[in-house]
């Protein structure tokens, strides 16, 4: 993978992305030469569009972000990935023809757009055919030894077999005589020499699976594989790397101190996150007023009860905030106490179930980005009532909010609604991700990213 800003890209990804850009870019030329012969109008010089089809080709790849075309489904299925980009395409066309109106470019006319779009859809999808099922062959893939045979080592061999996965297991070698899990494991001592067999296998990558490190640590080995330039790494920066979180099952305090992350030269990017959230949140809070009266007024007609809901949550530095939502719960949903959402909630209300879909319950929230007491990204601010038997249950659960809050997250867009203590879990991973690797291009994929979950329903419950 490669690391942009703190947060690791596929090599595949990163690639496709690149080759998808080059495509969209000949697309929107293309369209504009087609045109411009149908008319008879002369072509003029390629300098003198660059940066229309530049941003042409910019503007529906953002599309194809926030969709999710880069997304593990998209790159398994092609039926998906061409659903998606169908969607994504014509997102970009109707934000370029909105620019083209804003602005009255000569260059984005209706029919060229049209064609553009039509051209795009089809390159890309061969692109996906041809280049993704190319960079998705092992030769592509990073080559990996795995030392060590018993459920870590099994977890990365699941891991490896995924359609997305960037790395193939070239063998695995069991470092203790414990029984292994790994059928196919050779023996430590079967290899007498084990930088050469690493060399032999073209390895690039070596990943320290041990079950237990105590006194079993290989350092000779690892030492002359390091120096023959192989890149040498530990189970849970692996697996932090390929899944983006954080393995709560593996990882100790030492770890969470010594490794990358956490850095605290945050002052300019967390001054412009803060500037971000007021400018944002001020045009959206006057954009959605009508939206947020509307619904007001729906909500006190579907059901008895105040149209707005305010909840306590933990903030910043365990500090409470009142969140204020629209209400889409009937006023007696807590009367027994706090309870975790369920699927199909019968305490939801027949409108609570559209606002809740659609996000639009959520609208209000802004008000606290506003106050600052979230941000726009960040982890999803819980109850109090929660927070106390979460952080008994799972470790690390107060380091979360060492991070303000925020409306959407690395964990929303990338785990379903959670309702239980293990839900929390699987999403906290996601959240130490965030809090430990948090940068501005991280905020923007999630943003960009939330797009999709809105879209489709991701999570919603």
């Amino acid at each position: 993978m490669i690391r942009l800003f703190k947060h690791y890209v596929p090599h595949a990804v990163l690639l496709l992305g690149l080759f998808d850009l080059a495509l969209l870019f000949f697309a929107g030329e293309f369209a504009w030469r087609l045109r411009a012969a149908q008319i008879g109008m002369d072509l003029g010089s390629l300098t003198d569009r660059v940066w229309p089809m530049l941003g042409f080709a910019v503007t529906v790849q953002v599309a194809m972000i926030a969709v999710g075309v880069y997304g593990a489904e998209a790159l398994r299925s092609m039926r998906y990935a061409g659903a998606r980009l169908m969607v994504a395409v014509a997102l970009g066309i109707i934000a370029l023809t909105f620019l083209n109106f804003l602005f009255g470019s000569q260059t984005f006319w209706r029919s060229t757009l049209a064609y553009s779009m039509i051209l795009a859809i089809a390159l890309l999808m061969l692109n996906r055919l041809v280049v993704g099922g190319i960079l998705g062959a092992s030769a592509f893939r990073r080559r990996v030894l795995v030392l060590g045979a018993g459920n870590r080592a099994n977890r990365l061999r699941e891991l490896s077999v995924r359609a997305e996965s960037g790395f193939v297991i070239v063998g695995y070698v069991a470092m203790t005589d414990a029984k292994p899990v790994i059928a196919q494991a050779i023996n430590r001592g079967a290899i007498d020499n084990l930088t050469l067999h690493v060399e032999n296998l073209g390895v690039t990558e070596v990943v320290l699976a041990l079950e237990e490190r105590r006194n079993a640590l290989p350092l000779s080995d690892l030492l002359r594989i390091k120096t023959t330039g192989v890149h040498v790494n530990d189970f849970s920066s692996f697996l932090e790397r390929e899944t983006g979180r954080v393995d709560l099952d593996t990882v100790n305090p030492s770890w969470l101190i010594f490794s990358d992350g956490f850095s605290s030269g945050r002052a300019i990017s967390g001054a412009a996150k803060r500037v971000f959230d007021i400018v944002a949140s001020s045009l959206l809070l006057a954009l959605s007023a009508p939206v947020i009266l509307l619904f007001a007024v729906l909500v006190t007609v579907d059901s008895k009860g105040p149209a707005f809901f305010r909840q306590r949550r933990v903030g910043l530095y365990g500090e409470g905030f009142d969140v204020i939502k629209l209400r889409s719960m009937r006023t007696d949903a807590e009367v027994d106490g706090a309870q975790w959402a369920q699927k199909d909630d019968p305490r939801v209300t027949r409108l609570g179930r559209f606002l809740r879909k659609t996000r639009i319950d959520e609208l209000p929230q802004t008000w606290s980005v506003l106050k600052g007491e979230m941000s726009f990204v960040g982890p999803r601010p819980e109850r109090p009532e929660f927070v106390s038997e979460l952080e008994q249950q799972l470790p690390y659960y107060a380091e979360r909010h060492m991070v303000k809050p925020g409306i959407t997250g690395w964990a929303q867009i990338n785990y379903p609604y959670g309702a239980s203590t293990e839900d929390s879990r699987h999403k906290l991973e996601y959240d130490l991700y965030y809090a430990k690797n948090y940068t501005p291009f991280l905020d923007l994929l999630i943003l960009l990213q939330t797009l999709r979950v809105v879209l489709w329903h991701e999570g919603a419950r």
